[in-house]
């Protein structure tokens, strides 16, 4: 049996998995759902936000920042793309309700 750590509910523990047990990893990426286009970059990226009203915000160099006039919500992205995780698609995706989804490759 392969064991492995497991985190639910704020608690880490160590399970057993039968032989063979393979996680299986799906990518997800970012899906302009009017497009029909996967955000492959960080133009992209600010196009897309762009043409729905959000704006380049330049306060911190570190970061790539979009703000939206209307609202006071703000997206801090990773200057790297190849660092654009989970919780940043996320956030993009609960700003800009149904203009985006997470979709597995």
């Amino acid at each position: 049996m392969a064991e492995v750590w497991v985190f639910k509910t704020g608690v880490v523990r160590l399970e057993e998995k039968p032989c063979g047990y393979e996680h299986k990893v799906m990518k997800k990426v970012l899906f302009h759902t009017a497009s029909n286009e996967v955000i492959t970059s960080y133009a992209v990226l600010e196009h897309k936000l762009s043409s729905l009203g959000w704006g380049r915000y330049y306060d911190d160099p570190d970061l790539l920042q979009f703000h939206k006039r209307s609202t006071v919500h703000l997206i801090s992205l990773p200057r790297d793309f190849n660092k654009f995780r989970a919780t940043h698609r996320y956030d993009i995706i609960v700003k800009n309700q149904n203009c985006f989804q997470v979709r597995d490759v």
